[in-house]
């Protein structure tokens, strides 16, 4: 079942109605940053990463009909001429290296050392004793007995997924059981992918965004089942892929495991959740605990430590986890790429406001009922927009009825990803589907039951 939601801009900034539908994307998004209204892509591209290996997919989707719908929701500005040369050049990124394009508009529808002998070892005047050297030479580092090859990582990424998509055959909630080395071996592999990625990341489209997963296993599966599986789309995750839900190593075992194998396709971005301080008592600690040791939970905090916090799209679309923050209006969206690495999340300041602040109806910055950062009104998203000529926020952290919710006149959107969150709320999953000329879709994931609560102001935060 499909319904279209359009949307376009006017001369004055409004958001008017149009008509489009959802198109499938393949290419590979690229990290870039946008001067002057261009892309230097010679200084800023990273070169396309192939797939590596043979990585195994995900069968056909069996979802029923019932369980999706489809959503489109352009928003666009007066700009065409741009929209156009990035629909032209953005399906052939390598060429993006050679040359500048004009940044679109949005639409929001990778020394041998010698021995020498001097004259007086030479001098022996003792009869010179007879040597016999063996036949066959022996000894651990004999040319016979080389050491054995190092183990191939990627070979263990990729049996990793095998083994943790093989869940979609079994019940809901069984675990794959994956050894505590492999754990290790995945945490230290993704920690310098993730800190190669900018603190805030420069993206192009097209990519598909993603909230809350929250531990929910088998509906990450669904999700991927719905949007395709890596590589065939790209992906940005806003974060909290862990508490509340009973799978949440299995959640962050198969994000990593994609993260391995496709760094410049596939991006996480750090959440509330990923941070000692709350996923102590929300429910990753105590799984880890049950399943493995106190040792890999803080191994995985450590990876938390270095994930960025913040995306740019097309250089129209910001996205983090939160909300804005007072020092990005006084200073600029820029200010995040000061923030260093690893660190811990702190209880105020940007990186707190982050990942968790929320939009209000009240105007202007006021306190959180959290306990934590602020609450900011229609008046600084539409202010920081225009500051930053940018169209649109996209973020997660809030449990919305449709997977989606739009705030201040369509300037910023809510994504949330974990259809029937805690198995409490009727709400459905979210995916936002950013197309090469930025046109926008919502792909929505029905709750598997029916429940009673949802609500952006009102409960179930992320």
């Amino acid at each position: 079942m499909s319904s279209f939601l359009p949307l376009n801009v006017d001369s004055n900034g409004k958001i008017v109605v149009a008509s489009n539908n959802i198109n499938s994307h393949q290419s590979a998004s690229l990290d870039t940053d946008y001067e002057n209204n261009n892309i230097d892509s010679e200084e800023n591209n990273v070169p396309i990463h192939q797939p590596i290996g043979n990585v195994p997919l995900a069968p056909p989707s069996s979802l029923d009909s019932t369980d999706v719908d489809s959503y489109t929701t352009p928003i666009s500005n007066n700009n065409n001429n741009n929209n156009n040369n990035n629909n032209n050049n953005a399906s052939n990124p390598v060429e993006k290296s050679k040359s500048k394009l004009s940044r679109p508009s949005t639409t929001i529808t990778s020394s041998a050392s010698t021995t020498q002998t001097s004259n007086n070892d030479m001098m022996d005047l003792d009869p010179p004793t007879l040597k016999t050297t063996p036949l066959i030479p022996t000894g651990i580092n004999s040319a016979l007995h080389p050491p054995p090859p190092a183990p191939d990582p990627l070979h263990l990424v990729r049996t990793s997924i095998t083994q943790l998509l093989s869940l979609r055959s079994h019940p809901p909630g069984t675990s794959a059981n994956l050894p505590p080395s492999t754990l290790t071996t995945l945490i230290d592999l993704a920690r310098p992918l993730l800190l190669s990625d900018k603190m805030c990341l420069n993206l192009l489209p097209p990519i598909k965004i993603l909230g809350d997963i929250h531990g929910q296993y088998t509906d990450l599966l669904r999700l991927f089942e719905y949007a395709s599986f890596p590589p065939n789309s790209n992906f940005l995750f806003l974060g909290d892929y862990v508490d509340r839900g009973k799978q949440s190593v299995e959640c962050i075992g198969l994000l990593l495991c994609y993260k391995i194998l496709y760094p410049k396709n596939f991006f996480l971005l750090r959440g509330n959740h990923e941070s000692a301080s709350i996923n102590r008592i929300y429910g990753f600690y105590d799984e880890i605990k049950r399943r493995y040791t106190i040792k890999i939970w803080k191994h995985f905090n450590s990876l938390f430590q270095c994930m960025p916090v913040a995306a740019r799209v097309g250089g129209r679309i910001l996205g983090m986890h939160g909300g804005l923050s007072p020092e990005i209006m006084e200073r600029g969206w820029r200010v995040i790429e000061d923030i260093p690495r690893p660190i811990d999340i702190p209880e105020s300041g940007l990186l707190c406001d982050l990942v968790w602040s929320d939009p209000s109806p009240t105007p202007g910055w006021g306190p959180n009922d959290r306990g934590v950062s602020y609450t900011f009104g229609p008046d600084i998203v539409q202010t920081f927009l225009e500051n930053h000529d940018m169209d649109l926020i996209v973020r997660a952290h809030q449990v919305v009825e449709d997977g989606y919710e739009f705030f201040g006149g369509r300037r910023l959107v809510t994504v949330f990803s974990a259809p029937s969150y805690c198995g409490e709320f009727d709400n459905a999953g979210g995916i936002l589907s950013v197309g090469e000329d930025l046109r926008c879709s919502f792909m929505i994931l029905k709750p598997s039951h029916r429940n009673k609560r949802f609500g952006l102001h009102g409960g179930g935060n992320g």
